[in-house]
């Protein structure tokens, strides 16, 4: 079962995380100490659980502020390799299973549909780079998840070597 992704924001994204599900089990440590179904999960984990937060929060209290750190990310697209380490919440448990990660794809592909009828000011606080709105939350879920796909194909080519 290859699930399949059409017409929703990080389209392109989603379908490659579904094609790295078949090799979840890959693991190469030069390159990251955990598998490529720990990177998965997380990115899963984190798109479900920002948008939960964003669809809590209420816009009245949404600041706008700078961040360093933030400008820094936008600017350059990246988030450095081994810089930071996941908030628990978003840290897949000891053992993932395959039917989990499948769960939380539908989830993440249900929750990506419904972002994009946020308010503009619906927000969430990230440890590093500060508050962000909707549409910073997207961008950085762009960013983000295109990190992990960057290490996952980093662990598949370098399996190959």
């Amino acid at each position: 079962m290859k699930p399949n992704l059409q017409d929703a924001f990080l389209n392109q994204e989603m379908n490659t995380l579904a094609s790295y599900i078949a090799y979840r089990d890959s693991l190469n440590s030069e390159i990251s100490k955990v598998p490529v179904a720990w990177h998965l999960d997380h990115m899963l984990l984190t798109i479900n659980g920002i948008y939960q937060v964003l669809d809590s929060s209420d816009s009245k209290n949404y600041k706008r502020r700078f961040n360093f750190g933030r400008a820094m990310m936008f600017t350059f697209n990246k988030i450095p390799r081994g810089r930071a380490e996941s908030p628990a919440q978003v840290r897949p448990a000891h053992s993932i299973h395959v039917d989990s990660i499948y769960r939380h794809f539908e989830m993440a592909k249900h929750n990506l549909k419904l972002l994009e009828k946020l308010p503009e000011k619906a927000h969430f606080t990230h440890p590093y780079i500060g508050m962000l709105n909707r549409d910073q939350t997207k961008r950085f879920l762009k960013i983000h998840t295109n990190h992990h796909l960057d290490i996952i194909s980093d662990i598949l080519n370098k399996e190959d070597d």
